[in-house]
C-alpha cells in the first residue's frame, strides 16, 4: 500500500485504491506495480490530481521496454492516457543514444533519474512539434518528471488497435499516409521517428496515428540518416506483405527528404 507521508490522506487513498484496483482487476503483480509507482512517481501523480489534470487511474493499456501506459480520467470524466517511464528498470543505454547529440538536451546530466526525466520531456516536445505541424499523434497535455499525460486515442474506453493488429482494406492508401507523415515530420518538424513500425502506429477511424516518439531525433542528429533508413526499411518491409506496388526503399528515402541520398550533405 502507498504510505508516503508527503501525500495527503485523501490523495494517498485515491492513488492506493487505483493501484489495488489494477492489481485485482487486471492481474498485475505487486512487484511490478511497486516498480512503476515509486515514491517520485506517486508525488508526480499527486500533483496531477491536485492540479485537476487527472482524477483517477483506471487500467493498464500496455507495458513497454521503458514504461507503462494507463487509461486515466480527468475530473470532467474525459479519458486520457497516463504514460509512466520507470526509473528503476528503464534501459538507459537505449535512451542515451537518442538523447545525446540532441541540442535540446546539451546540459543533460547522466544520472538515471536525469535521463528518464529528459526522455519524458523529449517525448512531450516531440508531440508538440507533431501537433504544430499537422502530423496525427496524441495531443500532449502535461508532463511532470517521468509522467506524461496525453490525449486518449480510442472509442468508449477501448484503445485504438496497433497497426500490426489490423487487416487493412486499403493498404496502399495507408502506406501513402504514413510516408506523408514521415515527410511532414522531416520537412516541417525537423524530426525522424527513429523507431517507426506497426507496433508504434495506432489505427483509428481508418487512419494511422503516430505514437511513441520519445526516441524521435532532430534531422541534424549525428545518427539521423541511420534512423531514417531503419524507419523506411521497416515500413516498406511491412507493407510488402500486402502484395501491393510500392516504391523502393531508396525512392521512399528520396520522397521523404526531397533529395537522393548521394546529394545529402
Amino acid at each position: 500500500m502507498c504510505s508516503d507521508p508527503y501525500l495527503n490522506k485523501k490523495q494517498n487513498k485515491k492513488i492506493d485504491n487505483a493501484i489495488q484496483h489494477m492489481i485485482q482487476r487486471h492481474g498485475m503483480d505487486r512487484k511490478t506495480m511497486d516498480e512503476v509507482f515509486d515514491r517520485s512517481t506517486l508525488l508526480s501523480i499527486e500533483k496531477l490530481i491536485s492540479n485537476r489534470i487527472i482524477d483517477y487511474i483506471d487500467f493498464p493499456i500496455s507495458t513497454g521496454k521503458e514504461g507503462n501506459v494507463f487509461l486515466a480520467f480527468t475530473p470532467d470524466d474525459e479519458a486520457v492516457v497516463l504514460k509512466i517511464y520507470r526509473i528503476s528498470t528503464a534501459t538507459f543505454k537505449h535512451m542515451t543514444e537518442y538523447i545525446l547529440g540532441d541540442p535540446r538536451f546539451q546540459s543533460l546530466h547522466k544520472s538515471k533519474r536525469d535521463i528518464v526525466f529528459a526522455w519524458t520531456g523529449k517525448e512531450f516536445k516531440n508531440l508538440e512539434l507533431l501537433q504544430l505541424n499537422g502530423v496525427p499523434a496524441p495531443r500532449p497535455i502535461k508532463k511532470i518528471n517521468n509522467v506524461l499525460v496525453m490525449e486518449f486515442i480510442g472509442t468508449n474506453r477501448q484503445p485504438a488497435p496497433l497497426l500490426k493488429d489490423v487487416k487493412l482494406d486499403q493498404p496502399k492508401r495507408v502506406f501513402d499516409q504514413i510516408i506523408t507523415y514521415m515527410k511532414n515530420m522531416f520537412e516541417s518538424s525537423d524530426l525522424i521517428h527513429g523507431d517507426l513500425s506497426p507496433f508504434n502506429i495506432l489505427y483509428h477511424n481508418d487512419n494511422p496515428i503516430v505514437i511513441d516518439v520519445g526516441q524521435a531525433v532532430l534531422k541534424h542528429h549525428p545518427r539521423a540518416r541511420e534512423f531514417l533508413h531503419r524507419d523506411v526499411h521497416t515500413i516498406v518491409k511491412y507493407f510488402k506483405r500486402y502484395k501491393i506496388k510500392i516504391p523502393s526503399e531508396g525512392k521512399v528515402f528520396e520522397m521523404i527528404t526531397g533529395k537522393k541520398e548521394e546529394d545529402l550533405s
